[in-house]
């Protein structure tokens, strides 16, 4: 057999293992996903907290599954009476949509200060969030 030949068929076999290997992969990585969501879902029903990645990673979130809430004992807490809003409804929905912002982002914020957490990227979001607001006139 030539050279050639030898590298061309060398070179298919090495494209279909690079293709095997890439899906099983794929599937380790989604398993190992998978059994940390589930781990971080259990310790957090056990525990009560969170569990923190490594600091290299820089996000972890996952989906509560439909079985979870079917799961939750008949000790679950009533449901919340709806708050009453604090401003009435704007015309303007950006506006609208800015206040909503900064509600989400002063919950987080307190979260944060009580897990004492940094809060310098929550206290510059909810500043601009409040400036835009100053500039839309809708200052609260």
């Amino acid at each position: 057999m030539d050279p050639i030949s030898e590298y061309q068929k060398w070179k298919q076999q090495g494209e279909s293992l690079r293709t095997q290997a890439k899906q099983a992969m794929e599937n380790r990585f989604r398993e190992l996903l998978s059994e940390a969501a589930s781990l971080a879902q259990e310790y957090h029903r056990d525990f009560g907290g969170v569990l923190k990645p490594p600091a290299q990673i820089t996000s972890f979130r996952y989906k509560t599954s439909s079985n979870a809430k079917a799961k939750k004992s008949a000790k679950a807490a009533a449901p919340k009476p709806k708050e009453a809003p604090t401003h009435p409804a704007p015309a303007d929905p950006r506006v609208a949509g800015l206040q909503k912002r900064r509600t989400q982002i002063q919950k987080k914020l307190e979260a944060a200060k009580i897990a004492g957490k940094a809060t310098k990227n929550l206290e510059d979001q909810l500043y601009e969030v409040e400036d835009d607001l100053r500039l839309a006139g809708h200052a609260a």
